[in-house]
């Protein structure tokens, strides 16, 4: 599926990917390919990124490693919407 990070100062990650897991208000959810529509507010906590993932080096410093190869962003708040096998996550 394809993921779109984007903030109010930059996109910071566009590409295909394998599965998203984030902070949604209620709780963590993960999306998988070809998940179900679904528009989502997000809560604080780490964005977790699976798949291969290549950083420009202007944002790379934003981002961490965590277990499992996974790429993780940490945000305060955010809206993410799936739609079409592409995610589009909003970020603050």
């Amino acid at each position: 599926m394809y993921l779109e990070i984007v903030t109010p100062e930059a996109i910071l990650y566009s590409g295909e990917v394998t599965s998203i897991t984030v902070p949604g208000v209620n709780g963590e959810f993960q999306i998988l390919d070809n998940h179900a529509p679904i528009v989502s507010i997000l809560g604080k906590g780490d964005v977790k990124i699976q798949g291969n993932v290549t950083l420009e080096e202007a944002v790379a410093t934003k981002f961490s490693k965590g277990s499992n190869n996974e790429t993780l962003l940490g945000i305060n708040s955010g809206t993410l919407e799936m739609k079409e096998n592409k995610v589009i996550l909003l970020a603050d």
